[in-house]
C-alpha cells in the first residue's frame, strides 16, 4: 500500500479496528486464566503472556497491512532513537496499555495503535476488551466510540463542563496530580476527581466526560499517541 493522502487516511481505519478487536481477544484469553503468567521488564514493570500475544498479533498483521511502514512497539526489541528518527511514516502501538489494571483486573487496560506521520498522530484506535468498548478517530474524519461490537459508532466531541467544577481524571496506578491541579486552575476552579486506568483516561477527555488529564511524570509515546489522535480529532 502507497502513502494515502491525509484526508484518505480513514480508509484504513476498520482494518485497524478489526486488528485490536483481534488483539484483545487474544489478551482476554490470558485474561481469564487465574494466575496469568508474570515476567517483569527491566524498569520492573509487570508483563505477562497477553502483552506479547497482543504484539505478535499486531506486528504481523501491520506489517502485512503496510509493509513499507515500519512498526514500532513497546515490545519491541530496541530500536535506537538514532534509527527511527529518521522514520517519517511509521505505526506506534501498547499493544496493551495498563498492564497493572489487567493484573488488577479491573477491567481498565487498553490495546492503543497509532499511525505517524512527520511526527504527529494521524491515526489512533483505543480498545478495551474487558469493557467492549471501542474508541478510534483518523485526521480530517472525526472521533468516535463504539459501545458493543456490531452496533453503530457515535462521533465524540469534547465540551466545556456546565456545571461550574473542572472534571479531572486521575490515574488508578500512578500518582493522582491533585497536588499539581493549582497550576493549571490557580485555585480558582472546584475540582470532581474521576480515576481511571491506562488510555482510556484521555478518551473520557476526548467524548467530553471530562475536562483534564493532568499527567507530570514521566510517559512513552505509545502510551500517548492514539490517544492523542482521538482526543484532537474530537475537539476539532
Amino acid at each position: 500500500m502507497t502513502w494515502l493522502p491525509e484526508g484518505d487516511v480513514g480508509r484504513l481505519l476498520p482494518h485497524v479496528v478489526a486488528l485490536a478487536r483481534d488483539a484483545g481477544d487474544a489478551i482476554l484469553r490470558v485474561y481469564s486464566e487465574v494466575d496469568p503468567a508474570i515476567e517483569y521488564k527491566r524498569d520492573n514493570s509487570p508483563l505477562t503472556q497477553a502483552d506479547m500475544a497482543s504484539h505478535h498479533l499486531i506486528v504481523e498483521r501491520l506489517t502485512h497491512l503496510t509493509p513499507e511502514w515500519p512498526v514500532l512497539s513497546e515490545e519491541s526489541k530496541e530500536i535506537s532513537y538514532a534509527e527511527r528518527s529518521r522514520w517519517r511514516t511509521f505505526w506506534l502501538v501498547d499493544p496493551l496499555d495498563g498492564t497493572k489494571e489487567f493484573l488488577r483486573r479491573n477491567g481498565e487496560f487498553t490495546v492503543n495503535i497509532a499511525l505517524m506521520h512527520s511526527n504527529a498522530p494521524i491515526l489512533g484506535v483505543v480498545y478495551a476488551p474487558a469493557m467492549n468498548v471501542m474508541y478510534y478517530a483518523a485526521k480530517g474524519v472525526g472521533a468516535f466510540k463504539v459501545t458493543r461490537q456490531g452496533s453503530s459508532p457515535v462521533a465524540i466531541r469534547t465540551g466545556p463542563s456546565a456545571n461550574g467544577y473542572l472534571r479531572v481524571v486521575v490515574s488508578r496506578s500512578h500518582g493522582s496530580g491533585e497536588e499539581n491541579l493549582e497550576r493549571f486552575t490557580g485555585g480558582t476552579l472546584p475540582c470532581e476527581f474521576v480515576p481511571m486506568g491506562s488510555s482510556l483516561k484521555f478518551c473520557l477527555v476526548a467524548e467530553g466526560a471530562a475536562d483534564l488529564y493532568p499527567r507530570t511524570g514521566p510517559t512513552m509515546e505509545w502510551d500517548t499517541a492514539a490517544a492523542q489522535c482521538i482526543v484532537e480529532q474530537a475537539g476539532h
